[in-house]
């Protein structure tokens, strides 16, 4: 199997398991501030990984330099928008215009990845994109139609804060070891998280803090979060956008919601209508094209 297909798929793995344990987080976050939250989910993650590093790959320590880490803080930086205005957002709008214009970031990577990367937008490309678009607006809206509120900005921050981490991801990807990388940047949006959660949230006192912390819901969303989702999830997509393009990233990542969906269905008593149904069909579609018919990808 080629190493493009396998990145693909892997990617896809990633995108299952963020749209898989999207109800475990949000059950978290309604106990324990989400900015605080995503400090503990990132610091955890960038230390989970400091571990691996020094025990299994301690001389990649070595290969730290000044253009390395503001690289990673560039990425830190850009992932930590996506987060921070998303959760700014969300205190504005619904969740349904939250996850459709977050998944806007499909049709912006191709723009950056040219930009960027040069890389050209095929027919191809701009169907695939196209479709994982509508099948987003299908998803989350249910036929309702789109209500833009106040809160829709901030969301569209965030929606470029996320495509830009794709983008320059696939710029950085082939420069340096990829874990080492992914735990910079994982270090970055902790910190970030952090200040930001002192600065515009309340956890109360230490005790309080620790009774928020030790609560079942928020232990089991942050075993999940600060491994698999977060320290080994970026640690896959640094690897695999050495062998996929940006494009093809953020058309795969368009399929969280499908799992999101498929996952309130199984264990949350949701249901999909036939129009949600149409949705999830169309952003299948779109990735099916970007994985069979784009063009040849340029290996970073």
């Amino acid at each position: 199997m080629k190493r493009a297909r396998i990145a693909d798929l892997s990617l896809l793995v990633v995108a299952m398991m963020w749209g898989s344990t999207f109800l475990i987080v949000q059950h978290a976050v309604r106990v324990l501030p989400p900015m605080a939250f995503n400090s503990v989910r990132f610091l955890g993650a960038a230390l989970l990984l400091a571990f691996i590093i020094t025990v299994f790959y301690r001389s990649q320590w070595k290969q730290i330099s000044g253009k390395m880490l503001v690289h990673a803080c560039l990425l830190g930086l850009f992932l930590f928008i996506g987060y921070a205005f998303q959760t700014a957002g969300l205190l504005y709008t619904t969740t349904s215009n939250t996850g459709f214009i977050t998944g806007l970031s499909v049709v912006l990577v191709p723009f950056i990845s040219y930009a960027l990367l040069k890389h050209a937008i095929s027919k191809f490309t701009w169907i695939s994109a196209l479709l994982a678009a509508a099948g987003l607006y299908l998803l989350t809206f249910t036929g309702s139609g789109i209500r833009l509120n106040q809160g829709d900005l901030l969301v569209l921050v965030c929606a470029i804060g996320f495509a830009l981490h794709i983008g320059y991801t696939g710029i950085y990807a082939g420069r340096y070891p990829s874990l080492l990388l992914a735990a910079l940047q994982m270090a970055v949006v902790g910190i970030c998280s952090l200040i930001a959660s002192v600065v515009t949230e309340h956890v109360g006192n230490t005790s309080d803090l620790v009774e928020k912390l030790t609560q079942p819901n928020v232990l089991w969303a942050l075993a999940v979060s600060i491994g698999p989702t977060s320290a080994f999830a970026f640690w896959i997509q640094t690897v695999c956008q050495k062998y996929t393009t940006p494009s093809r990233v953020a058309i795969i990542y368009a399929t969280e919601p499908v799992f999101a969906a498929l996952t309130g269905i199984l264990f949350a008593g949701e249901r999909l209508t036939i129009i949600g149904g149409i949705g999830c069909l169309c952003i299948l579609a779109g990735m099916m094209i970007a994985e069979l018919k784009s063009a040849p990808q340029k290996v970073q």
